[in-house]
């Protein structure tokens, strides 16, 4: 007989038995053949994934409710209760805050206005997608008549089988119209005064410029601009349809007589070893992200070429995070907040939001003795920033990349104990001189640094630290005439890059900032 009293084994965190489910998945598909039993538990699988999405609307809207009830108790203001529960899922959820709002709105909807369309995504009849659709159909109606929709479309899951996306949601906008066309009329009256023009990065280099217009004027401007495109094509133009009808609105929205001849400032950045043709290490362009090192280069050439590219030297330490910049007179931002830009590339350094960096805030507050500096500052967008103002939330720098040894990270503590990272994206990699040792540099007063670099400073690299012409530079053996003619181009680079460049102390690792305002001829168009 034991002499010691039985222990009660304490009962497994609710959060680890979902992820023991999620590491049975691997047994699961094993154990499935190529054939129906795979298709079936494909079928399970999705079912899973709505049922696990409708668990985490009860969670969100649970978390939500004590929240705010806690902030009540402690006498905070109604129109502060809960500001940064989005955020906080969201970061629990890997999601943008933006999205995250729009999550936990509508898991409000399902759980108080819509419980069919909650049911049939519990029960696995529904995607999340196709549920978040059916509540922003029916988010202009009265409660009474959004629940009327709700039974109409979802109280009969049966008949959800087989409808597809477009389907689904013209029904839900047929029941409102019919139940209540008042507030669809609304709706539409409102919609208009939201009408705006935004801009976002496409694939290799190019953008998306929407325009969100009433549908009357939208149809007008396609009508004319197809108009214009069939008039050049008549004509002879060799161009594509949608070619003149992209150059035709740059043409008549901006003024010029041609699409390519838009005056442009382009803030990129680009490391010296890009510059020179040295790597290939893609560039950033500020608010549209990565760019081939190659168009970066004819960007700065064509900068150059019509004399409007400015050229700003910064400094970064051995593990990539960025110290100090030179200034100059010409750079139209000069400061703390530029070089801010420049490390978080313009985006809000909130884990997962994508949103443009809209202000500069103190990671620990001033009034908690934070200071400004480039240690205690990060770009933020407005939401990510108001929401860090709520109660329970800490944020403080990595004391482990203080001093340059590592890339810039903020320290993110929620209100519920979690603690989120969030390290600012790499710069640019600098050109490695074999001519320098790495490791710390002599007692001079400089910062301890990587491999010297300065080929694009106009210092010890290709010739002295001095604004006068560089020394020559030799230029690779060419094989060819394509070979030589792309060898005279980078030196042609190489020389007005060093004219431009003002003297100063020689960089531990260097990365430069070119801002080019393109005039004609410049194919900057981003």
């Amino acid at each position: 007989m034991s002499l010691h009293p039985s222990r009660s084994v304490p009962a497994p965190r609710p959060a680890d038995v979902a992820r023991g489910w999620r590491d049975q998945l691997g047994g699961l598909i094993e154990g499935a053949d190529g054939g129906s039993a795979a298709v079936e538990l494909l079928a399970a699988l999705e079912e899973l994934k709505a049922a696990a999405c409708a668990a985490q609307a009860r969670l969100a809207v649970r978390v939500d409710a004590e929240r705010r009830a806690a902030e009540a108790r402690e006498g905070v203001p109604l129109d502060r209760r809960g500001r940064g529960v989005a955020v906080e899922i969201g970061l629990a959820r890997a999601e943008s805050p933006h999205r995250a709002r729009a999550l936990v709105g509508a898991s409000k909807a399902w759980l108080t206005e819509m419980p069919h369309t909650f049911a049939a995504l519990e029960t696995g009849h529904l995607s999340e997608h196709r549920a978040l659709l059916l509540v922003r159909e029916t988010a202009c109606l009265p409660v009474e008549v959004r629940a009327e929709v709700d039974r109409l479309v979802c109280g009969d899951v049966s008949a959800l089988a087989g409808i597809g996306t477009k389907r689904l949601v013209a029904l839900a906008r047929s029941h409102a119209a019919r139940l209540d066309p008042a507030s669809l009329a609304a709706r539409a009256r409102r919609a208009e005064t939201e009408r705006s023009v935004t801009l976002r990065p496409a694939p290799d280099t190019m953008t998306y410029l929407t325009a969100l217009l009433p549908v009357a004027q939208g149809v007008a401007v396609l009508a004319a601009l197809r108009r214009a495109a069939d008039s050049a094509r008549a004509a002879g133009d060799p161009r594509s349809r949608g070619q003149v009808m992209a150059d035709t609105l740059v043409e008549r929205v901006t003024g010029q007589r041609a699409a390519d001849s838009v005056p442009v400032t382009v803030n990129l950045v680009m490391s010296d070893a890009a510059l020179l043709g040295a790597a290939h290490d893609g560039a950033v362009v500020d608010g549209h992200g990565s760019v081939p090192a190659q168009v970066a280069r004819n960007l700065v050439a064509h900068g150059l070429d019509a004399g409007a590219a400015w050229l700003r030297r910064l400094y970064a330490g051995p593990a990539g995070d960025l110290l100090a910049t030179t200034s100059s007179a010409r750079f139209h931002a000069p400061g703390l907040a530029a070089l801010l830009r420049v490390r978080d590339q313009g985006l809000c350094r909130t884990p997962y939001c994508d949103a443009p960096a809209r202000e500069l805030d103190h990671v620990v507050p001033a009034a908690d003795g934070g200071a400004t500096d480039l240690e205690n500052a990060q770009g933020l967008c407005v939401a990510c920033n108001r929401a860090k103002q709520a109660r329970g939330w800490r944020q403080r720098p990595d004391p482990a990349t203080r001093d340059g040894v590592g890339r810039h990270t903020v320290l993110t503590t929620t209100p519920t104990g979690h603690t989120y990272r969030s390290t600012a994206p790499p710069p640019p990699s600098p050109l490695e001189h074999p001519s320098r040792p790495s490791g710390p540099r002599a007692d001079d007063g400089s910062s301890p640094g990587a491999p010297f670099t300065g080929g694009v400073l106009g210092s010890d690299g290709f010739g002295a630290a001095s604004p006068r012409r560089p020394q020559a530079v030799r230029r690779r053996s060419a094989g060819s005439s394509v070979h030589r003619a792309r060898s005279r181009r980078r030196e042609a680079v190489r020389r007005r890059a060093f004219a431009e460049m003002v003297a100063g102390p020689s960089p531990v690792d260097a990365t430069f900032q070119a801002l080019v305002d393109g005039h004609r001829g410049a194919d900057a168009q981003v």
